[in-house]
């Protein structure tokens, strides 16, 4: 599999979760919308994203990339970031 594969197959994981964390359908999130603001998430929603994505992708995410996991296109490249620290070591 290629990188762009990877890639798309990466992302339509983390929507994936994201929408079942806030009980969404896949077509109601877009990359930028806001998932507070616009989903009505809150910080226990956040968390629980947190907690899945490092399970699914056997990664760790700083809590301090929390602040940056707002919309599906900020979780997505926490995601990538932690996935490339993984494959560096």
């Amino acid at each position: 599999m290629d990188n762009t594969s990877d890639r798309a197959a990466q992302l339509c994981k983390v929507r994936a979760i994201v929408c079942e964390i806030l009980e969404l359908d896949e077509d109601e999130v877009t990359p930028t919308s806001h998932f507070k603001d616009e989903h009505g998430a809150d910080s226990l929603n956040a968390i629980e994203i947190l907690a899945r994505l490092e399970k699914e992708f056997d990664i760790v995410i700083g809590q301090s990339s929390i602040a940056r996991m707002v919309n599906l296109q900020g979780v997505n490249e926490v995601v990538t970031e932690a996935v490339s620290q993984v494959r560096m070591r």
